[in-house]
């Protein structure tokens, strides 16, 4: 069997970005999320079932402000109690992988698609990308960037304008450009 573009994205390896097919997924998630975008606040069962025909996988109560934008939808996967404030950009030509009790604040953007550095590549239309995966409880906040390859433990705090350029464990504070521990954070405590 031949391997498609979209297997190659999909398997984070370099990628023709005007495949036929990715195009249409692409023209298919700017539909839905064009409609989430206009779709009243108060309308939440529309909302919701957009939310769900987007998004790969979703929990329960779910908020999803406008202007959201994405690349495809079908790679973002969120749990229960998930919010993204106004403005949130998520590029999901890779996995975008977000747990329970998530907060993204207005602006923030999560990148899983990049460009070769090689010009020859470049102009070629090539994409390159590398899965996000944001643990449980996590909050993002205003302006913040994540940039392809990065995993963000359980009960991370990310301030506002950060740029988050590698992974981080759980239970911590960061923020900077590039981002670095400002501080430790208690854990969640049991019930």
């Amino acid at each position: 069997m031949d391997t498609t573009e979209f297997d190659n994205m999909m398997a984070e390896r370099p990628y023709d970005v005007n495949d036929e097919k990715l195009l249409h997924d692409r023209l298919v998630a700017r539909r839905l999320f064009e409609k989430l975008n206009q779709t009243d606040f108060e309308d939440e069962t529309t909302r919701h079932e957009l939310i769900k025909q987007l998004f790969g996988s979703c929990g329960d109560r779910i908020d999803v402000r406008p202007n959201f934008i994405c690349d495809y939808g079908y790679n973002i996967h969120v749990g229960d109690n998930f919010f993204a404030n106004f403005d949130c950009i998520l590029l999901d030509t890779c996995p975008i992988t977000i747990g329970k009790n998530a907060l993204l604040a207005p602006r923030v953007q999560l990148y899983t698609a990049s460009h070769p550095l090689d010009v020859n590549l470049r102009t070629k239309w090539i994409g390159t990308g590398a899965a996000i995966t944001i643990g449980d409880n996590c909050w993002l906040g205003g302006d913040v960037k994540v940039v392809p390859g990065v995993t963000l433990g359980d009960n991370v705090v990310v301030g506002a304008g950060s740029v988050v350029t590698k992974s981080f464990g759980s239970n911590v504070a960061i923020a900077g450009n590039p981002a670095r521990i400002i501080k430790e954070l208690a854990p969640l405590a049991a019930d």
